[in-house]
């Protein structure tokens, strides 16, 4: 008998250990569970669905865990008595079945909400930029301020855009279908030809990112990165007019 007690408390510790390491590893993560800091107002609201999405998926694998734990070690074999036989246990049987469709319709809930307030588009956004996809680069063009950036294979464009503003970008694609990718926007946009796709964003801080295409898109599918970078509105406007005078004296730049 005392050499079982050993091994009958290491298996009693078993769900607690799962439990500890399904926690500690989220915590590892911090609040954002690995996602990248949000720098604009529509990745704050993508990253609350993915916070709670995370945090019901552990709340669900914990509770699993533990009844599985439970049943084992509580129901486990001690002799060959065979347990009684329950055909059926109705409360039971009702609960595993409504509690998981509960889950799933909360969550659709909560992403269908999200989804609409991410993909929905101002009629009259504070900035317009047009931004074209093509084999192996970008461009960026800023109708109302008449300002062209385009990237070479050697000097990536960067796209310039002003903090607390919405910004709506128009996609196209001038041949294969690319992505814009922006990882700290926590989202991103197919660009697909013939199809006229459109996100619109509000960037709350300055700050420089990396910018890349998510879509493989041919052989130097590599090269297609572009930065990205939010400045106060009066350097905005500073930077428009530096474009401005330099594509009125011939010099192009690329921000």
């Amino acid at each position: 008998m005392l050499l079982h007690r050993p091994r009958r408390r290491t298996q009693q510790l078993i769900p607690l250990a799962l439990l500890a390491v399904v926690l500690g590893s989220s915590s590892c993560g911090g609040s954002r569970f690995w996602a990248p800091d949000p720098v604009t107002r529509e990745g704050d609201k993508i990253l609350r669905l993915w916070q709670g999405s995370t945090i019901a998926a552990i709340c669900v694998g914990a509770l699993v865990w533990g009844l599985l734990g439970y049943v084992v070690f509580k129901y486990r074999r001690r002799n060959d008595d065979v347990p009684r036989q329950n055909p059926y246990n109705v409360p039971v049987e009702v609960v595993y079945t409504v509690a998981p469709l509960v889950v799933v319709a909360v969550l659709f809930a909560f992403t269908v909400g999200t989804q609409q307030e991410v993909v929905s588009t101002s009629a009259r956004p504070d900035l317009v930029v047009d931004v074209n996809g093509f084999q192996w680069q970008w461009q960026f063009h800023y109708p109302k301020e008449d300002i062209t950036v385009t990237g070479t294979p050697g000097e990536p464009p960067t796209l310039v855009l002003p903090v607390g503003q919405t910004v709506t970008f128009r996609l196209k694609t001038s041949d294969v279908i690319h992505s814009f990718w922006v990882p700290r926007f926590l989202s991103k946009r197919d660009l697909i030809p013939g199809v006229d796709n459109e996100v619109q964003v509000e960037v709350k801080e300055p700050g420089t990112w990396v910018g890349r295409c998510a879509e493989f898109c041919g052989l130097d599918h590599y090269k297609m990165n572009f930065s990205v970078r939010a400045v106060p509105v009066d350097e905005f406007s500073r930077w428009v007019a530096e474009q401005r005078s330099g594509a009125a004296a011939g010099v192009g730049g690329a921000g």
